[in-house]
């Protein structure tokens, strides 16, 4: 993530409100297995450089709804066609049908370690707590 600055926290931060828009900053940091206070910092951070926003809840006053931004979306966009070239490039030796199979290898030792699916281990770790697999 050197390419656009941002670390992989952040990075799954963006990636989680992309999927997830107008999540409140607590269903944030429940999600991701985070301090709220932790990601109060992360989300100044994303706000200052123009990525998110926050909005006050309408039903609840004192929550604020966090979305993206227009530079949101497009330094997603960024992420993900570097993400896309680092892969091909990593996987290049791989025939289609063993990249397959890797990401299958993979993603079972990801849940057996506690892993959160589609969150980045550093986010959950920044809160000193491991997802126990069910």
């Amino acid at each position: 993530m050197r390419a656009v600055d941002l670390t992989p926290p952040l990075v799954g931060v963006l990636r989680f409100l992309a999927r997830n828009p107008g999540s409140t900053q607590r269903e944030l940091a429940e999600a991701i297995g985070m301090p709220p206070s932790r990601l109060v910092a992360m989300a100044d951070e994303l706000e200052r450089r123009g990525f998110v926003r926050r909005v006050r809840d309408e039903q609840d006053r004192r929550s604020h709804r966090i979305t993206l931004t227009a530079g949101g979306e497009a330094e997603l966009a960024i992420i993900a066609r570097e993400a896309r070239e680092h892969k091909n490039e990593l996987l290049a030796a791989l025939s289609a049908e063993e990249q397959d199979q890797l990401g299958e290898l993979l993603q079972r030792i990801a849940t057996q370690q506690g892993l959160r699916l589609g969150i980045h281990p550093g986010l959950s770790r920044t809160s000193g707590e491991r997802t126990e697999p069910s």
